[in-house]
């Protein structure tokens, strides 16, 4: 029942003052008044009408004003101003109980009460433009003032021992009016103190999350600071031990002798070179976060780069007896492109294909597409490996991701690749997603904007 009499009440109220709880609880008061007030004001016009002739204009005047009241909700909702239905109903009740204080009694009158609601309403409805409220009344006043002093006295119309009864039915609804304001008042100051509230604890949990992201940012790049840091520290002695690596194995190689130390030797010499490739990948983590890492475009012959790619690709595919199949127009021309950025992010997409592949087949497709935007152009590795699972997908990207919590002990890897590489496209203005299917296989895709670099057939050919 309570909702059915919300629901016709906020019928009245413009939708843009029911975006906010203390302006709706408000505007339901006063619509709420204004449907009610006009039926206990006619318990002072069925009095006059019994006591008054039926032909008497000031009757019909006062009956008029008082029905009046039913059309003030209808007047905000068309208008869309609050402001102005609580001006209209301020004077209109002011002007009311003037009138008939005039005609029905003077300062005896049934309707003199009512000057005190129409008070309060300005006060309540009106406060930031009370100085026009106080305009209107005292105008209102001076027209009653002189109309007394013009007239000389009241009119007489009913003797004041008949207004006794109107006066208890008028006192008892003008208290009744006032009793229900009051206590909607007391709702929305309830209201105003428990947002006040909310919005003092909302800025303390602002500043407190404020000061946590920029102790984060801090933290971030002190890291990332310290990683490139040591990351620099380790590379001298690993690139030592992978060069006495290579000297020493050299060596074996050139005495024909091919027993357990030159396997060892091959060993350390595999390992310095995983471990120098994971620390340069930190390098270049911990770079693009300090806003140290540039674009170094230039014009790139795409065939070529993918011929150095497939070439550097393929011991690694076919560590897992893996086929590395290219599929690509046979020139696509000379375009405008970071060359380094592009290659180690094919490489890093093909190693990872060949990591999680066995015995069977990557492709790299590479298309040209022309858009409204420009040109595109498309970089797309498939294999049918391992695949990933749909709730993993959103974490091949992140910082020393990966898909599964077991796949480091199975496969190895820090999850390092796919985040630069996916740094690098976002850099040179592309994108990279995946499509896979556990069980299947998956296919990561770059699209990268690139420009059509001048070039002679000379070019073309060195």
């Amino acid at each position: 029942m309570q909702r059915l009499a919300y629901r016709a009440i906020d019928w009245f109220i413009p939708a843009h003052i029911r975006a906010t709880e203390s302006d709706l609880l408000m505007t339901r008061i006063f619509v709420l008044l204004h449907l009610l007030g006009p039926l206990m004001g006619h318990s002072v016009t069925i009095f006059l009408w019994l006591k008054l002739p039926h032909d008497t204009w000031q009757f019909w005047v006062t009956e008029v004003c008082v029905a009046a009241f039913f059309f003030v909700p209808l007047l905000m909702r068309f208008s869309g101003s609050m402001r102005l239905a609580a001006t209209v109903s301020v004077q209109l009740l002011v002007g009311l109980s003037l009138f008939g204080s005039f005609y029905f009694g003077g300062i005896s009158s049934p309707l003199l009460p009512w000057f005190l609601i129409a008070m309060v309403l300005g006060f309540f409805y009106l406060a930031d433009a009370i100085g026009q409220v106080l305009l209107g009344i005292a105008g209102q006043l001076a027209i009653f003032v002189a109309m007394r002093i013009l007239v000389g006295s009241f009119p007489s119309l009913i003797q004041a021992s008949d207004l006794i009864v109107a006066n208890v039915f008028s006192i008892g609804a003008a208290l009744t009016y006032m009793t229900m304001l009051c206590l909607f008042y007391e709702k929305v100051m309830r209201v105003s103190l428990r947002l006040e509230q909310q919005t003092i604890d909302q800025r303390s949990n602002l500043e407190i999350l404020r000061d946590a992201m920029q102790s984060a940012e801090t933290s971030s790049k002190r890291k990332s600071i310290f990683l490139a840091k040591m990351s620099h520290e380790l590379r001298t002695p690993l690139n030592a031990v992978i060069g006495y690596s290579e000297m020493l194995k050299e060596n074996w190689e050139e005495r024909g002798e091919n027993d357990r130390k030159a396997k060892d030797l091959e060993r350390i010499h595999t390992a310095g070179r995983h471990l120098l490739e994971l620390v340069n990948n930190v390098i270049d983590l911990s770079s693009i976060e300090t806003n140290r890492f540039e674009l170094t475009a230039g014009p790139v012959l795409i065939s070529k780069l993918v011929e150095e790619v497939v070439a550097t690709a393929s011991p690694l595919t076919a560590k897992r007896n893996n086929k590395l199949l290219v599929n690509m127009p046979e020139d696509l021309g000379i375009f405008e492109i970071d060359a380094l950025k592009l290659r180690q992010s094919l490489l890093n997409l093909i190693s990872n294909a060949a990591k999680f592949t066995t015995k069977g087949v990557i492709m790299l497709t590479v298309m040209r597409r022309e858009e409204e935007n420009g040109d595109y152009l498309s970089f797309e590795v498939t294999d049918n490996g391992i695949g990933i699972r749909t709730e993993a997908l959103e974490k091949v990207f992140e910082h020393f991701g990966q898909a599964e919590s077991n796949t480091k002990a199975r496969y190895g890897g820090t999850g390092i690749g796919l985040t630069l590489t996916k740094r690098f496209c976002e850099m040179m203005g592309g994108s990279i997603w995946v499509r896979s299917e556990y069980g299947l296989g998956s296919s990561f895709t770059i699209k990268i904007p690139v420009s059509l670099a001048a070039s002679s057939e000379r070019d073309r050919a060195a």
